[in-house]
Order: C-alpha cells, then structure tokens, then sequence
C-alpha cells in the first residue's frame, strides 16, 4: 500500500418546481413545492445494471444511497423496503467520483464499482464512529493494485489522525486484517473543519463543524451550478437553529440529514448527538433548501415507520424524500 499524509441570512421557502420522476424505465413530470427543477431516480440505476460511470456525463452530478441507516447495520424483513445498511453515500461530479462515510453499505459500493477498474476516488468521512467506518475493511476496491483512494476527515486534528485511528481499527484482536495489506494507493488527508477543498476541477466541497460526540464534520458538494449538503451525525439545540448548519444548507439543491428520532423521542435520546426529522423541515425552510432528506434511521425505526414519518413529512413539508438503499437524486 502506497501511504501519503496531508496536513492538515436564510431566503425564502422555495416555490413550486417542475420534477421529474424515474422509476424502473418509466417517467412522469409533476409539479412540487418546495423540490428542485430535477430528476429523482428509485430503485437506483445499480439495480438495473447501469453502472456509475455509465450513468454520469461531463457535467452530471447525482447522489446514490448505499446505506441510511445510523448506529448499527439491521437487515432484516422489517427493513427490507428502505434498507439495514448504514452509511455510505455516492455523489457523482461528472466523471469523478467522491463517496461519504464507510458504513457497511460500503460493501455493497465496492462491488458496484469493481468492473469500473481502476477506481480513483475521494473518501470524505464524517467521523470515525464505527458505524461510518465499519465497511472499510471490506471495501474490495481498496484491496486491489491500480486503484486510488484518497481518504478525508475534519474531525480528528489535532490530537490524532485517520491513518491511526483506522490502523487501530484494523489491529489485532479486533480485525485479522491489518490495514497495511491494502493494495490500492492511499492517501489520508487530515484537514480541520471548516475549511473548503478541490477534489477535481469544478468541484468545491466545503465542510462545517456538527454537535456530536468526539466532534464530525458536515459536508457542502458545489458542482455545474449545483449543490448537494451532507449533515449527519449532529445534534440540535431546542428552539435554536444551528447557524453553522444554515450556512453550509443555504439555497442547497439537495439537503441530506441526520434525522434519527422524532420530535416526540428526542427527549429521551438528549445528548446522544442526533436530531429529528422535523428539525431537519425547520432547517431546510429557513435555509431556502430544495429536495429535503431524512436520512440515519434509528435502527428500531421499521418499514411501517419510516412509512409513517414519510407520510407525516410530506404533510409538513410536501416533496421531502426518505433516503433508501438504492435510491439516486439528482439535483
């Protein structure tokens, strides 16, 4: 393995906007309030046999979900709809490629992207809780020669960094894997949050520091006009919008976020570092966010009640998207 080390006020609720709609092969065009001028894709163009590289062109910029859910993977017959896996996210710019979080739909990734070879991304990490970083050991593009990753946390510096804590990760007694025996060029980018980055011409990617535990890191993807914002894991104050949030969201196309409870279970999660689904409506209204996702299921959250903070958020704020396995938006 090849190891390199670097160093280191909110518009108006959008108007109604023409969408267009893609699910297996068939197209529909309605009218939404409060969505982008965009395509949203379900199903997700994997389960029809069309790879990421296929699917983008020089200025396409889309997001595909390979795991939604926080805390720890539940596969099972209760999550079959919106999917077990938690997160992992892919954001195609053209033909570059940058992931989010290494949580167990990572795997699932890898194997999609294997007939790609060679493989260069960028891997931006929001943190290192082992539920965002559990599906690197068995990401199989990273085991392989000729391909390039480039992994990123904002998170870490500086009392520690990301090399270290995913050696300690794979170490003995916890993994048989050391992480030296990856084949594939690596390089991990500690950077402090905040700061703004070029992963490839076009491409700005800016971050903002989120309330959790041992500290993450929100993520601002500007591509070809467009703008697709990652926030997760964060907690909310009661009351009070996080201003560092609203800058990071303001006027996005696509705004993904952490939305584990409801308002009625926060209370007792308080201080566990995640948010609801309506703090998350409240966010994306005073921001002048378009296409709004509920992402980072609580694991006890089941298809019948993801389908039911589905209905209800729709009521609050029509055109909002629960995030599942599979699912592509493009904005």
């Amino acid at each position: 393995m090849n190891i390199w080390y670097a160093a280191e006020t909110p518009s108006a609720t959008p108007k109604a906007t023409p969408v267009q709609f893609v699910a297996w092969g068939v197209t529909a065009v309605t009218s939404r309030a409060a969505r982008p001028s965009g395509r949203l894709s379900r199903g997700g163009e994997d389960r029809c046999g069309v790879s990421g590289a296929e699917l983008a062109t020089e200025d396409d910029f889309f997001v595909r979900f390979w795991g939604v859910r926080g805390s720890i993977a539940c596969p099972g017959p209760d999550t079959v709809k919106y999917g077990g896996n938690t997160s992992c996210l892919e954001i195609r710019c053209g033909e570059r490629l940058l992931i989010f979080d290494a949580g167990t739909g990572l795997r699932a990734l890898g194997n999609h992207l294997a007939p790609e070879a060679p493989v260069d991304a960028d891997l931006f990490l929001t943190h290192t809780h082992f539920d965002h970083v559990c599906g690197l050991p068995f990401f199989g593009p990273a085991y392989a020669k000729g391909n390039s990753f480039r992994l990123w946390a904002g998170h870490l510096l500086p009392d520690d960094n990301l090399r270290h804590v995913l050696r300690e990760m794979m170490m003995d007694p916890l993994f048989p894997v050391p992480l030296d025996i990856l084949d594939a060029e690596i390089r991990f980018n500690d950077f402090h949050c905040g700061e703004e980055h070029e992963p490839g011409p076009g491409i700005r990617v800016k971050t903002r520091p989120l309330n959790h535990p041992n500290s993450a890191c929100g993520y601002r993807v500007e591509f070809a006009g467009n703008t697709i914002c990652y926030v997760t894991d964060t907690e909310h104050v009661d009351g009070q919008l996080n201003d560092q949030i609203l800058e990071l969201i303001d006027g996005a196309d696509i705004f993904i976020y952490d939305a584990t409870y409801t308002d009625d279970e926060y209370p007792n999660f308080r201080g566990w570092g995640h948010s609801t689904w309506q703090e998350g409506v409240r966010l994306a209204n005073a921001a002048g966010a378009k296409t709004y996702v509920i992402f980072h299921h609580d694991p006890s959250h089941t298809d019948d009640v993801m389908d039911r903070i589905q209905e209800e958020a729709q009521a609050m704020r029509p055109g909002t998207v629960v995030a599942r396995e599979g699912l592509v938006l493009r904005p």
